[in-house]
């Protein structure tokens, strides 16, 4: 019997797991989104494994420094892991094409829209996309999605979204509970009806 690959549970960073306060990079800034332990305890529970993939091209900008980028997200994972929802890994992309800092000037595929960071993570992990699910606030977010195959795209719309997305996103929820509540009740309805 062949052993099913992980699926995963795709979270942006910044308006998903943080409240979205423009480059964020110092603790005193970052500002938990409410249900985000919860979105994923119960995630593990339903046998998801927990990745970050954030674009970050405040490095580029010179805001912060990869350094900087990489404390804050230390102790965001450690404080997730003590809540029950522990996250594999935090993929992220520094580089923007009108970067500021030269080494960081570039159009990367690991920069949403690009799908980049997801395929990185599915060959880490051996993932199986088409089972995986990504909860982000922009269209970039759905689009790296869509690229990549993941199975399923929620969008968390934090006030008027004008943009329309094609293919749609499985679900546009107004907040991580939201999420949380389609996530038991699609657990609920594949025990309810095993393929």
């Amino acid at each position: 019997m062949v052993e099913a690959k992980t699926r995963a549970l795709f979270l942006d960073r910044d308006g998903i797991i943080n409240v979205d306060r423009n480059y964020v990079y110092r603790r005193e800034d970052f500002v938990w989104c409410d249900g985000i332990f919860e979105l994923g305890e119960t995630a593990l529970r339903l046998g998801y494994s927990l990745f970050v993939v954030t674009n970050q091209s405040g490095i580029g900008r010179g805001l912060y420094t990869e350094e900087d980028f990489i404390t804050l997200t230390d102790w965001m994972c450690e404080e997730m892991a003590l809540r029950s929802a522990p996250v594999q890994r935090v993929y992220h992309c520094p580089y923007h094409p009108e970067a500021r800092i030269a080494r960081y000037r570039a159009v990367h595929p690991w920069r949403k829209p690009a799908p980049g960071m997801i395929l990185q993570a599915r060959d880490d992990f051996d993932l199986d996309l088409g089972r995986s699910i990504l909860v982000g606030d922009r269209v970039s977010d759905m689009q790296a999605a869509v690229s990549a195959g993941v199975g399923a795209r929620i969008l968390v719309r934090h006030g008027d979204m004008q943009d329309q997305l094609d293919p749609p996103p499985t679900l546009i929820a107004s907040d991580l509970r939201e999420v949380i509540d389609w996530l038991d009740e699609r657990d609920s309805q594949r025990a309810r009806d095993p393929i």
